[in-house]
């Protein structure tokens, strides 16, 4: 069966609000995919109709023939993990994993059996008698993971499962989810406001802002080549720059920066570094002058100190025109 999840038109009002603006979109059954953007824009009330909890003022949705417009979050072929977790604190792990398999009236039995298989699948074994608040944030986010998967879902929606978790485990659980996805091969639909963490993650990224689409495509190009000013300035990595009455994005590591010497080139900009942020192996610097108030320039690190490079320093920012992207 060809599990396409297919949104047509799909609207959400509250009173005279618009919360979604008649959202199209298809998600190819076995992606990997993200919807990125700020908090409000409409990410998790999409993520919740998709899932059953919320109700679609208008619009369709499919998954593979079946209309779910109407069927209880049970009845879809999804899944949905919750932000919080949601697991019952007073039942142990084994209990919690394998809650949906006892509404579905499946034996003790067999159910703690099949909830064996996706505890380990998700590396908590020996885990299995504890109770929620016996185990981490990490350990936490695995066993609502595997409790959500146990239903065997065609679609698993996640309501940025990652946010609750420290940096170095963030990208722990990142590379395993993508790894879990690829080899499960069922659509993964993933909230979050970290464009690092749709870029890892996504074969497919639907950037969101304000209720409506502002680009869907896979990561690369939506990195390389933002639709829209928004799109450029939230995924970040991008300068906009005004020519006439154009806009282009330009990447901030392809921009050259110097120390200002007697002759300046035609293209260059006098700007002053008004701070510098060091990132690990690349160092970011923030300039300014007249024109642009936060100009972004990034570069290594072994660049940057053999520039010698200091916080008011006076330098000149020039850049290849053919590196300019145009923005719709």
């Amino acid at each position: 069966m060809n599990n396409v999840l297919e949104l047509i038109n799909v609207k959400k009002s509250y009173g005279n609000f618009d919360a979604i603006h008649g959202i199209n979109l298809k998600i190819k059954e076995g992606s990997y995919c993200c919807l990125l953007g700020p908090s409000g824009c409409g990410k998790t009330s999409l993520l919740r109709m998709i899932a059953g909890h919320e109700e679609i003022s208008e619009g369709e949705i499919y998954l593979g023939s079946s209309r779910l417009n109407e069927l209880p979050p049970s009845k879809r072929g999804t899944s949905m993990m919750f932000q919080s977790y949601a697991l019952f604190p007073h039942l142990k792990v084994i209990d919690n994993v394998s809650f949906a398999l006892k509404i579905m009236g499946v034996s003790r039995e067999k159910r703690n059996k099949t909830a064996l298989k996706y505890v380990e699948m998700v590396q908590m074994q020996g885990y299995e008698d504890r109770f929620p608040d016996q185990l981490s944030g990490g350990q936490k986010q695995r066993i609502a993971l595997a409790r959500a998967l146990i239903t065997k879902p065609s679609v698993l929606l996640l309501d940025e499962p990652l946010s609750a978790l420290d940096p170095a485990l963030r990208v722990l659980m990142r590379t395993e989810l993508k790894q879990m996805q690829r080899e499960l091969n069922i659509t993964f639909i993933h909230v979050t406001h970290s464009q690092e963490e749709a870029l890892a993650l996504a074969s497919i990224a639907v950037v969101m802002n304000e209720g409506k689409v502002e680009q869907i495509d896979n990561p690369l190009t939506i990195f390389n080549k933002p639709k829209s000013a928004f799109v450029s300035e939230f995924v970040g990595g991008h300068n906009i720059i005004s020519i006439g009455k154009k806009l282009f994005s330009l990447r901030t590591d392809n921009i050259l920066l110097e120390h200002i010497s007697s002759k300046i080139k035609n293209n260059a900009e006098k700007m002053n570094i008004s701070d510098i942020e060091f990132q690990g192996s690349s160092v970011k610097i923030i300039l300014n002058n007249s024109k642009y108030k936060h100009f972004n320039v990034t570069m290594s690190d072994s660049e940057f100190f053999s520039k010698d490079l200091k916080i008011r320093d006076e330098v000149s920012c020039s850049w290849n025109l053919s590196n300019l992207h145009e923005l719709q």
